[in-house]
């Protein structure tokens, strides 16, 4: 009897596991609205796609390659070029302005357009500092050299060019006012048609307009550049409108359910590109917070989603309208390209192309023929933070968590002369710098953003070279420094939001470089080397100028994640 008690317990157990398993399995989302990856898919590819201040991105296609371009604002050069084969993995290959005479009254650029029309590629754009206006410039090779501008008499910003079947082509900015051009002189062969309105959202800007299935659709960015940043569209069958809206916008925005929580946010500003599969793809920008999710110190990133766009229909961006980090859509075959080091040794007769200035820099100020394998500066009477050239190089920060590291040997011989390491985003600076005072060397921390300054302790430096560091945890900056073979020492630790876009304002992001300042006083004494295992300080006097000198023997600066 006990055996059969038994069989019908274990057969009892197997009914009820049998029926446990046959259970189908449930999956909770903690946003149902939200798009975020289930367990086990498999991520193909993570946003940003081009990480850093790269804001304003706008794309196009010849064959099976791809070239996209951003926004640069004060930096020059300006507009930079990026290729690839795949919409993921990118290269940078040149910039649209590169020389000052194309701008010789200063740059400023906004929100930039790509093209490729008849073998030749148009960028077209806004300058809103010494000749302020729309302009376009071209070129056969889209890694340069690019041509002098062509001004176009259009009002607002953020300028599109499109070439339609029939020959013509179209000119529309942020107004939504439409006219027909001449591509080959600018001029405008028709009067402004206001052609769309938009759906309300504030700052309507960077529209671009699209041909297919014998309507055109006309995709703009509403609500600003901040969290309410989306994407809409409208569509008419004739090209001067009416446009009619698409009920379902926007098309792509985050300030909203589905994108609350998400890591990227204030998403927008996009360009929508067909693949050589026939597939349909968006480049926008998006930023990543910190802290507490309310700001951003790394710009404007460019980010990648894919597009549903059926026959006589709407385009859908990511199933629903967002997109995250970590993405598990199907893509075209990756193409990456071969990892490029971080680290910069100096030794080429052009800095790489990561490297930016403020405006056009003088030359006489930075030079890498002075001494071969150096990198050599001569400090200015203008002050860091300005909107003018100084003596300032530096790169984008591309992640939160980063180390960038120096070594300096800088002995002032005047009190108006410093030099160091800097964080700097639209004229707020983080300094980890180098003065002289009453005869003695101090080394000091300088944070400043907007009308605050605040310096630390002095430390009185031995004699002989300074090594720098600046270390980023995402929330924090920490400033550190040693001497000799001693360990690194911090001195200060900050919170990042106060170079965060939503404290000092304007749309970049936080640069990491070296500076050197007169403040003020065009006396500048002091030449500086930099290099040996990092980056090297020391003193050097010439006859006809003095100047800084760059030297890394191994490397300049290292970014870790």
């Amino acid at each position: 009897m006990k055996n059969i008690h038994s069989l019908f317990l274990l057969l009892f157990i197997l009914q009820l596991s049998a029926q446990e398993h046959s259970k189908p399995i449930r999956i909770e989302r903690s946003n149902p609205f939200a798009a975020n990856p289930l367990p086990n898919e498999q991520v193909t590819y993570q946003n940003p796609i081009i990480p850093g201040f790269h804001s304003d991105p706008s794309v196009c296609r010849v064959g099976d390659d791809y070239y996209l371009i951003t926004s640069t604002f004060e930096y020059f050069p300006g507009v930079p070029v990026f290729h690839s084969k795949d919409l993921i993995n990118w290269k940078q290959i040149g910039y649209c302005i590169h020389r000052k005479e194309q701008l010789p009254n200063g740059i400023n650029i906004f929100a930039a357009t790509i093209r490729y029309h008849d073998g030749k590629f148009y960028m077209i754009t806004t300058n809103l500092t010494g000749r302020s206006g729309n302009f376009y410039v071209t070129a056969t090779n889209p890694a340069g050299p690019w041509s002098d501008p062509i001004w176009i008499n259009i009002p607002g910003i953020d300028p599109d060019l499109f070439f339609d079947d029939d020959g013509k082509t179209y000119v529309i900015s942020s107004p939504f006012d439409l006219f027909e051009i001449n591509i080959l002189t600018g001029e405008l062969l028709t009067e402004g048609h206001k052609v769309w309105f938009g759906t309300g959202g504030r700052y309507a800007e960077g529209p671009h307009i699209y041909k297919k299935d014998g309507f055109y659709y006309l995709m703009a960015a509403e609500g600003g550049t901040e969290e309410a940043h989306s994407e809409t569209i409208a569509r008419s069958s004739n090209i001067w409108g009416p446009y009619t809206e698409n009920p379902a916008n926007p098309i792509l925005a985050h300030a909203n359910a589905a994108g609350q929580g998400n890591t990227i946010q204030g998403v927008g500003h996009a360009d929508i590109i067909q693949t050589h599969d026939n597939s349909w793809w968006i480049v926008f920008h998006g930023y990543r917070t910190v802290s507490d999710k309310a700001h951003h110190i790394l710009g404007r990133e460019t980010c990648l989603a894919p597009v549903s766009w059926p026959k006589n229909g709407w385009p859908v961006v990511n199933g629903n309208g967002v997109a995250t980090v970590d993405m598990t859509c199907p893509t075209l075959p990756l193409k990456p390209f071969p990892q490029k080091p971080a680290l910069e040794n100096f030794d080429k007769k052009e800095l790489a192309l990561e490297w930016n200035f403020i405006q056009f820099p003088d030359v006489n100020n930075f030079s890498l023929e002075k001494r071969d394998g150096y990198l050599s500066l001569t400090g200015s009477s203008e002050k860091i933070g300005t909107r003018n050239s100084s003596t300032f190089v530096g790169r984008r920060l591309t992640d939160l968590y980063f180390t960038a590291t120096t070594q300096i040997e800088f002995d002032p011989k005047n009190e108006n002369e410093e030099a160091g390491l800097i964080l700097l985003n639209n004229g707020s600076h983080f300094d980890l710098m180098i003065e002289k005072s009453n005869g003695k060397r101090f080394l000091i921390v300088k944070l400043q953003f907007g009308t605050i300054t605040y310096k630390s302790e002095k430390i009185t430096l031995k004699p002989g070279p300074v090594n720098l560091r600046i270390t980023g945890k995402k929330s924090t900056f920490t400033f550190s420094y040693a001497q000799g073979n001693n360990a690194f020492k911090d001195i200060e630790t900050v919170d990042s939001k106060f170079l965060a876009t939503e404290t000092v304002g304007f749309f970049t992001g936080v640069y990491v470089g070296l500076y050197a300042t007169g403040n003020g006083k065009n006396q500048w004494l002091t030449p500086i080397i930099i290099g040996l295992n990092i980056w090297q300080m020391m003193l050097r006097k010439s006859k006809k100028e003095d100047f800084l000198i760059f030297r890394p023997k191994k490397r300049i600066m290292t970014f870790i994640k």
